[in-house]
């Protein structure tokens, strides 16, 4: 199952959020740079995961983003359940015309079930827990977290 870029994004800030250094401010850019993804993307999924309680932004000069204690407790089936925005998991209506099978369709229902599966079996992994020391130094170095070493 693919997931949308946007859910890409968010689950990317989160883990750079997870793994920052003594819960340190990270600024959008600094999380954009980190992830390897244009700010405004950045942006957009760091304003919809504050308004999801994921992270506590702090404005001002020394302002930034950490995560939350809800952040910290939330797992990736459950960021993706807020985050898919799509209604079916096919493309049962497109701008060329409707699916001639629409009506009564067992298709769309066996997806949207695997789609929940897919979910579920990620309701299990918290994403604070996924980064790794050694996956995360040399990002937080690239972006001058850390002393290079």
């Amino acid at each position: 199952m693919k997931i949308n870029a946007f859910a890409d994004v968010s689950l990317r800030a989160l883990m750079v959020l997870a793994a920052a250094p003594d819960d340190d401010l990270l600024t959008t850019q600094s999380v954009a740079d980190a992830v390897g993804t244009p700010y405004n993307h950045v942006s957009k999924a760091m304003a919809k995961l504050r308004i999801l309680g994921l992270i506590d932004v702090e404005r001002g000069r020394n302002g930034g983003s950490r995560l939350s204690a809800a952040g910290r407790r939330v797992t990736v089936g459950h960021v993706l359940r807020q985050l898919d925005t799509r209604e079916n998991p096919a493309e049962c209506i497109s701008p060329s015309g409707n699916c001639p099978l629409i009506n009564e369709c067992r298709l769309r229902s066996a997806l949207a079930r695997a789609r929940e599966a897919f979910y579920r079996e990620l309701d299990d992994v918290v994403v604070a827990q996924l980064p790794l020391a050694r996956q995360m130094d040399p990002v937080f170095q690239m972006i001058g977290l850390r002393p290079q070493a």
